[in-house]
């Protein structure tokens, strides 16, 4: 159909009696002429064909009588006798007539074609499902699979779907750590290969269209492309979708315009028609093969503003529909009834009336569901079906309160099932009404501070001592959050808020337990001066926590010092930048059981790998935690391990503080010995796969990957003009008010480790998130109140410094060189020079191997080089009054807050050095949300990540701009910012300038690097020691 062939058919290979199948399939489906020009049977053993002319006649009747065909000859074997018995057996049947098209419908195909007009699923609904599990996003164990290059077992996955009944498989591949372009073709070429896999059409997910292109040219038949959408303004869409309609896919358009997304039914109708014009009328798109999404929203919800969303999307629906034909309809159905989580009946009966009336009456086409959740109409209770047609229709005011009650009913029969009684009546009380012991326990749980005192003060009264009140109602309540912390029905938003009232509640009791404990003393006759205050001996264990040297950042350390003090260990936090010698003493002299290093920046891997050596050195026997940002098992495994790891004190990486407790309980209790055999030997395995995996690898020499450098032509594509103001510019007039449009809160819910599951991952879908939404929204609300605070206060504040200079790559393209002034530039008289890495890990496609140095023009050109380094100045004050208020929980949010400021300042700066200081897109006119999707003109890399991972190259730019002097911000002997809420950037403002991770390079580079850098070679390999591709020495 997308070639639009006037003709097609068979040939050669084989005999007309062995195409038959073939051409009966061909004739039931193509829309043109069908032609057969078979052999004269199959080949004998010498090469020639046995049948007659009138054996070829009579084998090819069958077509002819079932008039399959349009027309007939030859091929090998076959005479001018044969041709002429074929033409005298078909002149008594009449061609194959043209079939009626009739309505156009969408045509997909795998291997096996699926018309989706056609396609029911088991409650005979016309869906179609596409099967969500070969996404990163969707998918775990997937995106564990694509990371580690596993392909062969992805497609066990894919599948595994295909078994479960998906009509479609849907492919991503989107990670920051992999490259999308590179792991979607691979993936693609695998899956065409694999029959079972290949069978069905494949949906091809990205958010960069550019892999979404890269798949599509290795994917066989006709697949889905998800998704494109006006938000990117009409010139870029029409352009999209003209490369879509060239490959002949079919694709999702998502009811988003340059405004944002369409909410009410108006909104859908409006921009779905507008997109449906373009598409059809100016794209001339093929309007059976598009599928607009319109978003379903959540209802349900209490606020009047959504009460609305179910019945504008199917009434939007209907609508698209009818001034549309031929579009099919999509959307994300879990969302709809989010308000009612944790209660599968509830849910799956809203969606099934919710869907009977999408899919039979407005014409809902697609969606991904689970088959086993879903519910026939006629399964749905007479009562709860009232109550979801009258909250999906918005019928009555009273829809949502109907519905909570009914889910509340539900609630209650499965916990009396649970206790195996029938129905369960509940008196309706105040948690404030209960005893003194719960009400402290339901505090704690709940994470209410308001009657602390007054609750902790009456079971004082009560309590023989002041210490049963934390041996009792206080540590029950911790051992349930402990609890229900490890079974991840709670959050780790929660255990803050638990462990500040805790520690509120302690605080209380301490002058009391001191009193009695020196009354006590005195009346024993001893000195109460000699009391030992540090008397931990009631404690679960002792754990020892820093941030090693030369790293100031301690939130995800403070975290994990919470949640293990919440499950009574002692802690013991020495700090940030602590020395080796400083964390080895203080291990000894508080004796600790366990120690713990956190590190954010890279540098501290290369520390941790000392402390480890030195605590073998020194005969610890302390198990050791390694955990931080920068930090991984792999790296765990292969480089701290090996120098300290045995059965009596392993070497363990810890990913979040949803899994110290495991660890510490582990390692403290009766069966460390067969938890540590276990991690032993899946490390073991892991260096093996890794240098395994380093013999696998292929590397080009330096050379090698320097004759294939990314090669601008500055003549076409010319160097961006001359900043408006060069040189170094101090920014002290940026307030919390200016940025806070730019913040991006995504990294903030994962500081708190609250992640949601596709398709609720990121901010703001993380809402709607069955398991973590309820929480991810209060965690929101608490950091919106705190910011107001913070703003109103002015208790933190902005500061930053930008430097713009005339730069050019030096002479062999590897470095970059600054000018003070264009006469420095003239005169050859460069004021500091910024070493590059090149990448040499061998690639799979034909692009280059890319530098930073390879966005700068070489010397003759006039081209400049932008850089910054911004702070948020004053959270350090706000912590330590939230330390002395014993406030765990706004101690970490203030963390987190200062560095949400400071990374939308940095973009708010950016945005500035683009269309001011700079200038070069002084036209731009992208929103905040097109920012944070980099849509920009330019890049601004960070030195020491990814596209230069070297963290010395920091003090070349802190020498450039005088960041210390000029701004305050100033760097650790690990050169970690400080304050640790601070980024820096190098800006490039070239078009072809682009982020990319270097990789890991040899030694030959490093090598060079370091006779660039007039660094001794044994220094260079310790700080670039992450990404060497071998053993130093």
């Amino acid at each position: 159909r997308h070639a639009k062939p006037m003709c097609v058919g068979l040939n050669c290979a084989l005999g007309a009696k062995h195409m038959t199948p073939f051409v009966e399939k061909l004739s039931k489906c193509v829309e043109c002429f069908l032609h057969v020009y078979s052999n004269a049977g199959l080949p004998n053993a010498m090469g020639g064909y046995d049948e007659s002319p009138d054996d070829m006649a009579q084998a090819n009747k069958v077509f002819f009588e079932n008039g399959w065909l349009n027309m007939v000859g030859g091929c090998c074997g076959s005479t001018p006798p044969h041709i002429k018995a074929i033409r005298e057996m078909s002149e008594s049947y009449k061609p194959r007539k043209l079939p009626d098209v009739g309505r156009p419908k969408m045509w997909l195909s795998g291997l096996e074609d699926l018309k989706v007009e056609d396609v029911h699923n088991h409650l005979g609904l016309p869906f179609l499902n596409v099967g969500e599990r070969c996404n990163i996003s969707g998918s775990l164990r997937f995106k564990k699979l694509m990371m580690s290059g596993d392909y062969g077992t992805a497609m066990d996955i894919a599948k595994k779907q295909v078994e479960d009944g998906a009509h479609v498989i849907d492919i991503n591949v989107d990670d920051g750590m992999l490259d999308g372009l590179a792991a979607m073709q691979k993936f693609v070429k695998i899956a065409v290969t694999e029959p079972e896999v290949s069978k069905v059409p494949f949906m091809l997910d990205a958010s960069k269209f550019e892999i979404v292109l890269a798949g599509l040219k290795w994917c066989q038949g006709k697949c889905i492309v998800n998704s494109i959408s006006l938000k990117v303004g009409e010139e870029l869409f029409k352009e999209q979708a003209t490369l879509l309609k060239k490959h002949g896919c079919a694709v999702v358009v998502m009811a988003f315009d340059e405004e944002g997304q369409a909410a009410t039914e108006e909104e859908k109708v409006r921009i779905c028609k507008r997109s449906y014009d373009i598409l059809v009328n100016e794209v001339k798109f093929p309007p059976e093969d598009i599928i607009f999404d319109p978003n379903v929203l959540t209802i349900g919800t209490g606020m009047e503003e959504h009460a609305n969303y179910g019945v504008d999307f199917i009434n939007a629906t209907k609508t698209i529909k009818e001034i549309c034909p031929y579009v099919k309809i999509s959307g994300g159905i879990s969302n709809l009834s989010f308000g009612f989580r944790g209660v599968m009946k509830i849910r799956e009966s809203i969606h099934s009336v919710f869907l009977q009336h999408a899919i039979l009456e407005s014409g809902m086409d697609v969606g991904i569901v689970n088959a086993h959740e879903m519910l026939a109409l006629s399964e749905v209770e007479p009562e709860i079906k009232t109550g979801c047609d009258n909250l999906v229709f918005n019928k009555t005011p009273d829809a949502t309160d109907v519905m909570l009650e009914l889910t509340k009913k539900e609630k209650e029969r499965l916990e009396a099932l649970k206790n195996g009684g029938g129905a369960m009546e509940v008196k309706q009380t105040s948690w404030r009404d209960l005893d003194v012991t719960k009400r402290l326990e339901h505090a704690l749980i709940n994470g209410i501070s308001q009657y602390v005192d007054q609750d902790v003060e009456e079971a004082r009264q009560q309590a023989e001592k002041p210490l049963h009140i934390i041996e009792g109602p206080l540590m029950d309540g911790m051992n349930i959050i402990g609890d229900l912390f490890g079974a991840g029905k709670m959050f780790l938003p929660q255990v803050i808020k638990s462990a500040r009232v805790m520690k509120k509640a302690v605080a209380y009791l301490i002058p009391f337990m001191e009193e009695e404990k020196r009354e006590k003393l005195i009346a024993e006759g001893k000195n109460p001066e000699d009391f030992n205050e540090n008397d931990d001996s009631n404690f679960a264990g002792k754990v020892l926590m820093a941030t090693v040297k030369g790293d100031v950042h301690d939130i995800g350390k403070n975290i994990v010092a919470v949640v293990l003090g919440c499950n009574n260990y002692k802690v013991y936090d020495i700090g940030v930048m602590c020395s080796c010698e400083l964390i080895l003493e203080k291990a000894k002299e508080y004796n600790v059981d366990v120690i713990g290093l956190s590190g954010l920046i890279t540098p501290s891997l290369d520390e941790m790998v000392v402390v480890a050596k030195e605590m073998s050195k020194g005969g610890f026997k302390q198990p050791l935690l390694i955990g931080g940002a920068t930090t991984s098992k792999m790296h765990t495994a292969v480089k701290v391990s090996p120098n300290y790891f045995t059965l009596e004190h392993p070497v363990i990486h810890v990913l979040d503080a949803s899994r110290s407790v495991t660890v510490v309980s582990s390692l403290l209790g009766e069966n460390k010995e067969d938890y540590v055999t276990d991690i032993m030997e899946e490390y073991e395995e892991m260096r093996e796969d890794y240098y395994a995996g380093l013999e696998d690898r292929y590397f080009l020499t330096f050379d090698q990957a320097k004759e294939q450098k990314l090669v601008i032509d500055f003549d076409v594509v010319p160097p961006a003009p001359a900043p408006n103001k060069l040189g170094v510019t101090v920014i002290d007039n940026v307030s919390l008010e200016d940025v806070v449009p730019y913040i991006d809160w995504n990294p903030f819910f994962q500081t708190w480790e609250l992640r949601g599951r596709y398709p609720n991952r990121g901010y703001p879908k993380i809402f709607n998130d069955e398991a973590v939404g309820s929480e991810a929204k209060k965690l929101f609300d608490d950091a919106q109140k705190l910011m107001k605070e913070i703003i109103a206060n002015k208790s933190m504040y902005l500061k930053g410094v930008v430097g713009l200079f005339a730069a050019n790559s030096t002479e062999d393209g590897e470095d970059v060189n600054i000018y003070q002034s264009e006469d420095d530039r003239e005169n050859g008289e460069p004021c500091h020079k910024f070493c590059m890495l090149r990448q040499q890990s061998e690639k799979e496609s034909d692009d280059p191997y890319l530098s930073q140095a390879d966005f700068i023009a070489p010397a003759g050109y006039k081209d400049h080089l932008g850089m910054f380094a911004v702070s948020c100045f004053g959270c350090e004050e706000l912590v330590a009054k939230y330390e002395s208020e014993h406030d765990d929980y706004n101690k970490i949010m203030s963390q987190a807050l200062a560095d949400r400021f400071v990374e939308a300042f940095a973009e708010y700066l950016h945005r500035v050095i683009r269309t001011d200081m700079w200038g070069y897109a002084k036209d731009e006119s992208l929103n905040e949300e097109d920012l944070l999707k980099i849509k920009y003109v330019g890049v601004r890399p960070a030195p020491g990540y990814p596209s230069q991972p070297d963290h010395t190259e920091k003090t070349t730019m802190w020498n450039a701009i005088k960041a210390k002097e000029l701004a305050g911000i100033t760097l650790s002997e690990s050169l970690s910012m400080i304050p640790a809420a601070s980024v820096s950037a190098l800006v490039f403002a070239h078009p072809q300038s682009c982020y990319f991770a270097v990789g890991q390079v040899g030694k030959d580079q490093v090598q060079s690097y370091a006779e660039r850098k007039n660094m001794e070679l044994e220094l260079a390999e310790r700080w670039l020691s992450p990404i060497l591709n071998y053993e130093r020495d």
